[in-house]
């Protein structure tokens, strides 16, 4: 389980380390990538709620030239970003609930809210267990300790127990609630969390709601206005990803706060899942024309073949990549999410067959399983 945490953690610094080194021309707009799903952009506020098509405008700009983001999304709940991390949080009479403070942001966040309200941060969700969106739970506490507030911190009872099974030294959840359509109440306000059954980011990552206020959070699963990030964002179980995009859809809600990306709708939903039928097609066809061995080494002058598969993969990733060009290459990330998500979609359909029945040139002969 450490390597979990290390493989977060390195994700952590790409983000990062991307934007630490864009500050030093922080005041230069960069040109921002078009929309994916022709929102309205409008300028960040902390008191205009947004409408359900609008989203942030200069989003990429904003985390390289701003210490954060903040905008409101409804009546009680705010979308913060910061060095491209993100997360909300909701204003209640006596309090305020966290979901994920995500790491190296805690004055941030505190700084944020203190633009909305006085009222100290009463409870803190984690959405899972990753600690790059949760490791600045110290900063928090001990800022809410300073005006006599013991913070909840409530979580699924999945996440509580990955927590404990890797060790982890953040402060543990003092309430946990179950992860198969939990709930708990934050004054009055009834607060959910939707477990997947077969969860594609972590195993305890699910979908938590306040019904309320038609808000759902779920971190690295969709970056809204943007193409799915390289390794889709570090998806433990890959196989699962459209299908959790499929069960977010169908719930209740009108705003997404994703993680990263911009304030999100179920038209990037929409746009996601029409990108992966459109991935599954890209490499099917690359299946068709890519020859075993491109890339590979020689396989009489090494002592092992363990170089084939690989190299086979990372050209058919990328050439789908040339495939979806045309219709994505403008969109955000594309260059480098895109060859990646590709040799993963490709390990995918090589090891269940998930290609539809053509004689290849490398040889093999694949099943038939449509792409729908």
């Amino acid at each position: 389980m450490k390597k979990i945490f290390l493989n977060t953690t390195l994700l952590s610094l790409m983000y990062l380390n991307i934007s630490h080194g864009a500050n030093a021309q922080s005041t230069i707009d960069i040109p921002e990538a078009p929309s994916t799903v022709n929102a309205v952009y409008v300028s960040q506020s902390s008191k205009k709620a947004l409408n359900p098509s609008e989203k942030i405008d200069r989003l990429y700009n904003r985390n390289l030239q701003q210490e954060y983001v903040l905008q409101r999304m409804t009546e009680h709940t705010y979308f913060f970003q910061s060095q491209f991390y993100g997360t909300m949080f909701y204003v209640g009479e006596k309090g305020v609930l966290l979901f994920d403070p995500v790491e190296n942001a805690g004055e941030k966040i505190l700084k944020a809210i203190s633009e909305v309200t006085k009222l100290p941060v009463t409870t803190i969700v984690y959405s899972h267990a990753h600690a790059d969106h949760i490791s600045s739970a110290p900063v928090i506490v001990e800022a809410s300790k300073k005006a006599g507030v013991k913070v909840r911190i409530i979580s699924s009872d999945a996440t509580a127990e990955l927590l404990n099974r890797i060790k982890s030294k953040l402060p543990k959840p003092t309430e946990t609630i179950p992860f198969k359509n939990g709930s708990f109440n934050f004054e009055g306000v009834n607060v959910q969390v939707h477990g997947f059954k077969y969860a594609a980011h972590t195993a305890d990552t699910g979908v938590w709601l306040i019904p309320s206020e038609k808000v759902a959070h779920i971190p690295d699963l969709i970056n809204a206005d943007q193409l799915p990030y390289w390794g889709f964002a570090g998806a433990e179980v890959p196989l699962y990803f459209e299908e959790n995009l499929k069960e977010l859809k169908s719930l209740n809600w009108v705003f997404l706060s994703g993680g990263h990306g911009n304030v999100g709708s179920k038209a990037d939903v929409d746009f996601y899942l029409e990108f992966l039928k459109d991935m599954k097609q890209a490499v099917g066809q690359s299946y068709g024309v890519v020859q075993w061995g491109v890339g590979a080494p020689d396989p009489q002058k090494t002592n092992s073949h363990m170089a084939q598969l690989p190299a086979y993969l990372d050209a058919i990733g990328n050439q789908a990549t040339e495939y979806l060009r045309p219709k994505y290459g403008q969109y955000y990330g594309f260059e480098t999410s895109v060859p990646k998500n590709g040799e993963i979609t490709a390990l995918l359909m090589y090891a269940y067959q998930y290609i539809k029945s053509l004689y290849l040139k490398s040889g093999i002969d694949f099943l038939y399983i449509d792409f729908n």
